[in-house]
Order: C-alpha cells, then structure tokens, then sequence
C-alpha cells in the first residue's frame, strides 16, 4: 500500500493572497521532480481563486469563509491518508528550487524518531530569517512586539534564537516557524494536524509540543534553503496584533508558563 502512494503532497491556505508571489509558490511546487498533489483550501468568502490554477497535480477547495490557518490546512486530512508518504505545509509567499523538497524527504525518512524537518529560511535580499527557535517565553515575546523593550530583554531573544547554537548545522529545533514544513504524512494524522483552537498564530509552536508528546523530533536541515517574503502582519495590522495576543494567551493556558 505505501508504494502505490505518492510521494508528496502539499497544502496551501489561500485568503486575501498577492498572486504574483502565490503563482511562483505553485509553479516551484509543480517543478518538484516527484509525484505530488497540491491542494488549495480558499478561504476567501468569494472563492476567489477557483479558475486560477488549474493543473492535474491541483485540487481547489472553497471554504467559503476564512476558518483560519490551521483549520484550512485540516480539511485535507482524510484526503492525505491514503494519498501521500509525505505532507508539506506551504506558506503562499515562499520559492524553492526543485530539488529541495526531494533532497529534504531523503534526510526525513533517514531517521525513524523525526516527524517533520524544515531547510534554513532567507529573506528575499538573501538575510537570515530566523525560523527555528526556543519555545517562546511571555517576555520574549513583548520584547518581540514592542521594539523599544528589545534593549532591556536582549538576552531572551537572543537565547529564543539559538544565538549559542551554529544554524549552519543541523539539529533537533524546539519549534520551527510554520511556513515550511514537512511531515511524515502518518505522523501528521496522529497528530491530527493543527489544533483548530488557534485561529491564527501560535499553531506552529503548538505542533511542534505535540510532537514532542509523541516522543518524536522536529529536524532543522540547513542544507537546503528557501526563500520567504514574511509578511509581519500582526505588527502592522492592529487586528491581526489582536489575534496573535489572543493565541499567545491561548497557548501559554494550554502548555503552562
């Protein structure tokens, strides 16, 4: 049965996205030299989307109301169970050579106890973006937020970063942003994807404890790179600021202080 399975498959949740920078996402994906599936959850009320892409390695589905990150990439979880080995979380604003995804299921499928494994993140000008990090502490993340505290909290942030830690080698990361991830696919089903109580925010970090519960590891693979745009959104938008509090709120409830 696992043979007769395709290699990967991907999911993209869609909501008010620019399109030039989600076409190039899709295009990288496609160009992956495996046998793949991308499926595109719209959580535009209009189901803006629906004709953009249509491939035969694409499936689009219309939400019709913005449910969320997590919720969205859940949906596919009963399509992917007999579907695919491995499963990829895909932000919209990302690019990638095609033989990353190949090269990074390689290293994945070495190792029994890694669940999921993501390559080293730059920003489009070719700067670091620190993607792996410590579980967040609350002064972490105001300091974060709020610029003119960074000075006081230095030492947090730095440590939060794996500043102690050589990001050009691989390692077992706490938490790994969400913009890129890959999963054994029957491991994301044991985990039952992402907790849907997150509507947006803080789900990344919030797997990567479950997958600590299921004494499994998460692998930063530094070999292969990616590029992602990083919107910032909740420092620029207050109500997008509001949801990232309230999720931050959720989560220290949910796994302690």
């Amino acid at each position: 049965m696992e043979e007769k399975k395709i290699d990967i498959s991907a999911s993209i949740v869609l909501y008010k996205e620019n399109i030039e920078e989600l076409t190039h996402t899709i295009h990288c994906f496609l160009n992956t030299p495996l046998k793949k599936k991308l499926f595109l959850i719209d959580n535009n009320e209009k189901s803006d989307y629906k004709n953009s892409f249509n491939h035969i390695d694409i499936e689009y589905i219309a939400v019709g109301k913005n449910i969320g990150f997590g919720a969205g990439h859940n949906i596919i979880l009963n399509k992917i169970k007999n579907l695919s080995k491995n499963h990829l979380i895909l932000n919209p604003d990302v690019s990638f050579l095609p033989e990353v995804i190949p090269n990074l299921i390689k290293k994945l499928n070495r190792h029994e106890i890694v669940s999921m494994i993501a390559p080293k993140v730059i920003f489009p000008d070719g700067k670091h973006q620190f993607s792996c990090r410590r579980y967040p502490k609350i002064l972490e993340l105001i300091a974060r937020r709020f610029k003119f505290l960074e000075f006081f909290f230095k030492n947090y942030i730095e440590k939060g970063k794996y500043n102690d830690k050589d990001l050009h080698s691989s390692f077992f990361a706490e938490y790994i942003t969400g913009c890129f991830h890959i999963y054994k696919t029957k491991d994301f089903l044991r985990l039952q994807g992402f907790d849907e109580r997150y509507f947006l925010y803080m789900e990344d970090v919030d797997i990567c404890k479950k997958i600590e519960r299921l004494d499994m590891q998460k692998l930063y693979y530094p070999k292969e790179e990616i590029i992602h745009v990083l919107k910032k959104g909740s420092s620029k938008d207050f109500n997008l600021f509001l949801r990232h509090t309230s999720s931050a709120i959720k989560y220290f409830l949910k796994w302690g202080f």
